[in-house]
């Protein structure tokens, strides 16, 4: 069933609940909330349109371009929100979502799917776009932390090194740090699946037709991918950036802005 350009509108007015409750009590958020609000409907205008056109052509090549794109606007965003150096982090955060995207993503489409085209624009670019979202949260909490961190405990990681151990054991903490925070939400939204709440996929497939069989099985390999595209994507990430991050003799060298 479509959604009308009135019906769209009326659903615009569900926005005034929360605008209400942000006026009422005199918080920053109305303007910010209304042009994130605006800034959301143009861009989703915009990529449907370009969808459009992708679905059409169903070009490997322009597909894999698009891939890219959006690789380099989730490094962007994760290096902006993390405070880290561009110099330092942009190619190793970029590499870390690309590998872990076609590697998974190319896994799941060619090897669970068995598509006879696994660059089909209608199964590439949805899949590939739900990897990068589910990386784009872990990396962001996972760098501040790692990060975070060894800029506050940069003794204990100089006392290690000073006690015998190997640069990778000096960070092993950290990075211990790092995963723990980043992964808990996912694991903890992983339990409840199902029970406390209905995942987007169920949802979307259902509403597009589809049985709830299948709804479910393609929802629980979702998770799986993501899952795993995460931890790989952090794991070259955290390779490649920590090849930048400290000099030839193990020290911690600047990472972050001055923002």
């Amino acid at each position: 069933m479509d959604i009308t350009i009135i019906n769209m509108v009326a659903g615009l007015l569900l926005i005034a609940a929360p605008l209400y409750v942000f006026y009422r009590f005199k918080t920053n958020l109305i303007r910010s909330s209304i042009v994130s609000l605006a800034r959301m409907i143009v861009q989703m205008s915009l990529i449907g349109i370009y969808l459009q056109y992708l679905f059409t052509w169903n070009n490997a090549l322009i597909n894999i371009a698009w891939v890219a794109v959006m690789v380099v606007v989730a490094a962007s965003t994760a290096i902006r929100r993390t405070h880290l150096r561009w110099q330092t982090a942009l190619l190793p955060v970029a590499g870390g979502f690309f590998t872990a995207s076609m590697l998974v993503g190319m896994f799941f489409l060619f090897i669970v799917l068995r598509l006879p085209n696994p660059f089909d624009s209608r199964y590439f670019i949805p899949i590939m776009g739900i990897l990068m979202g589910n990386m784009l949260s872990v990396a962001v909490i996972a760098l501040s932390t790692y990060f975070d961190s060894l800029r506050r405990e940069t003794t204990l990681y100089y006392y290690l090194l000073g006690n015998g151990a190997t640069h990778l054991e000096a960070i092993t903490p950290f990075i211990r740090k790092a995963i723990e925070k980043s992964f808990t939400p996912c694991i903890a939204n992983m339990a409840v699946m199902g029970l406390v709440s209905l995942p987007g996929t169920i949802t979307g497939q259902i509403l597009g037709g589809s049985s709830p069989g299948i709804a479910v099985k393609y929802q629980i390999m979702i998770i799986i991918i993501t899952f795993s595209a995460s931890m790989v994507s952090l794991a070259v990430t955290l390779y490649l950036t920590d090849r930048k991050s400290f000099d030839s003799y193990g020290r911690l060298t600047l990472t972050h802005t001055n923002d």
